[in-house]
């Protein structure tokens, strides 16, 4: 069965889409390449009420204020057969006289990461509709496109919770390539968004030493416990985590080749450089960069290191294999 894109990636999606393109996407182009069209054009949706989604998808952007442009054929502008759509990022962007701060950029970074469809208000879903597609580029993003999570990791209620409280946690956590969980109690400080995913990061009481952990890998419930700790240690908590991450970043990189026009060119050239034979994508984690690269499948090739290339492959092996499985049962 196909991933089911909720309505709202779609639409930002398709945001990122025409702002990327100075000459405008054809519908056809748009159905065929953009996240949340292109699954249902895979699971069968006929073409006439894909037509018709987008047609949906477009009114409602207008109607947010999103300024998405028809370009047709300059000898007959009323025939739209052929139409092209874009959204120019020059009457979409940000007066210039507005500025965030550091900690407005935070805020922003940390309302959008966290935003979900049951959460969120018609007006608060258009103002974070509106803030990803802004296009800022620099040291500080405010959100990065189309974020794959929201806060509905299971750890995440009680792990706030406790870093509110200043409580030591304990919870099961699997490593990967490891088969047992093995507890950890750890003193939590922050909860930090990166690279599309939630970490928690705090001193490990066992060790008295700081460690990141992902909430994903977290099995079963957290425990908070009776036990304090000082709340002068959150104090630049967050800064010191994402500090921590982004220098693991700096010294790893994969060399990917991407199919131009692509979903996976979109996402990955927002924080990929150059390369003479494709880019490179600073990562933290192999294995989380090893699931997004095998959800774009053959839109992206990885040329190395061998080890996320062999990671990748035998996530994409497994899907063939438990298609299979489900063609035999």
């Amino acid at each position: 069965m196909a991933t089911r894109i909720p309505a709202e990636e779609r639409l930002t999606n398709l945001v990122v889409a025409l702002m990327a393109t100075e000459i405008g996407l054809t519908k056809q182009q748009i159905l065929d390449n953009v996240s949340g069209y292109r699954q249902r054009a895979d699971a069968g949706a006929r073409s006439d009420a894909l037509e018709k989604m987008f047609e949906r998808d477009k009114d409602e952007l207008r109607t947010l204020g999103v300024p998405v442009e028809t370009i047709g054929d300059p000898a007959d502008p009323n025939d739209l057969r052929e139409a092209r759509y874009r959204i120019p990022q020059a009457e979409y962007d940000l007066p210039d006289d507005i500025v965030f701060s550091p900690a407005e950029l935070a805020v922003l970074q940390l309302a959008g990461s966290v935003w979900s469809a049951e959460s969120a208000s018609g007006d608060a879903k258009a103002g974070v509709r509106k803030i990803r597609a802004l296009g800022i580029d620099g040291d500080e993003p405010i959100i990065g496109f189309a974020p794959r999570i929201t806060a509905r990791d299971a750890a995440f209620p009680q792990l706030q919770e406790a870093i509110e409280k200043c409580r030591v946690v304990v919870f099961d956590y699997l490593k990967p390539g490891e088969q047992t969980p093995r507890r950890r109690s750890i003193r939590p400080l922050a909860l930090v968004d990166y690279e599309a995913r939630w970490h928690v990061y705090g001193v490990d009481v066992d060790i008295d030493a700081d460690r990141m952990f992902l909430l994903s890998r977290i099995v079963g419930d957290v425990r908070v416990t009776a036990t304090s700790f000082a709340a002068e240690l959150r104090e630049g908590a967050g800064e010191r985590a994402l500090s921590g991450l982004e220098k693991v970043a700096a010294q790893n990189a994969a060399l990917l080749e991407v199919t131009p026009g692509t979903e996976a060119a979109l996402r990955l050239g927002r924080r990929a450089a150059p390369a003479k034979q494709g880019i490179k994508v600073p990562f933290v984690d192999l294995h989380i960069l090893a699931d997004e690269l095998a959800s774009y499948g053959p839109e992206v090739r990885v040329v190395e290191p061998a080890a996320l290339r062999d990671a990748v492959i035998a996530r994409l092996t497994a899907v063939v294999a438990a298609n299979s499985d489900q063609g035999d049962s």
